[in-house]
């Protein structure tokens, strides 16, 4: 792969450098394959996981002509640009608390009309896009803080550590956005968030404190797990 992009021996020998030193290889291609699409990435952005491809299922499951989709920490918009492709005539939407992401997400969804946003979660999001929401699909950081240090050199030195940290048990950001969904989405609307096996049970009890009903789905294939929550 990066024998095929680079455009000479000199390139190539300062990528296989860069790969060397642990930088993920989408980072120093530029691209990343999530869904059969090459999704632009520039360093330091979150590298989209395969096992995300179940987050995006369920939110393509869940989505008809003509609602209203949020992607909820978008990073460089994977999930949106799959939808868009599979999906016609959506209302996207997507938020990330990175600018950089939100360059390449930008650069991933253009000419699907999809609206972005820079900032904390909900902060940015215009209020006309309260109670309109149909799907609010998020993979937010649910790594709890001690475990960064566990986790390869690609992730933990060469993604910005807010795209990882998700507190001490790794459900902070669950708890802030499943508190404030069910004022964003639509009656019969969902929120579906991607966790880990271990944490299923307690992102699902989150939701259920917050007037959600949770359902989980898993893959063996993708070894991913997902809580779809509707209000």
């Amino acid at each position: 792969m990066l024998i095929n992009e680079a455009a000479d021996t000199k390139q190539l020998a300062s990528m296989l450098e860069r790969r060397s030193a642990g930088e993920p290889l989408q980072q120093i291609l530029g691209w990343a394959m999530f869904a059969g699409q090459r999704v632009a990435i520039a360093p330091g952005v979150f590298v989209p996981r395969r096992r995300t491809e179940l987050l995006f299922l369920q939110a393509a499951k869940y989505t008809e002509r003509g609602d209203v989709v949020l992607d909820m920490c978008c990073g460089a918009g994977a999930i949106a640009m799959a939808l868009s492709s599979v999906k016609r005539k959506v209302e996207l939407h997507c938020t990330d608390i990175d600018p950089v992401a939100i360059e390449c997400a930008e650069k991933n969804l253009e000419g699907t009309g999809a609206m972005t946003y820079v900032g904390d979660l909900f902060e940015p999001l215009p209020v006309v896009l309260r109670g309109r929401i149909n799907v609010l699909v998020a993979n937010a950081p649910y790594v709890p803080t001690s475990a960064i240090e566990l986790m390869p050199v690609e992730a933990r030195e060469h993604e910005a550590r807010a795209t990882l940290d998700g507190g001490e048990d790794g459900l902070d950001f669950h708890r802030r956005i499943a508190e404030e969904a069910p004022g964003w989405i639509k009656r019969s609307g969902c929120l579906i968030l991607e966790t880990s096996e271990s944490q299923a049970a307690e992102t699902m009890a989150i939701c259920e404190a917050n007037e959600l009903k949770p359902e989980l789905v898993t893959s063996e294939e993708l070894e991913a797990t997902v809580v779809v929550a509707w209000r």
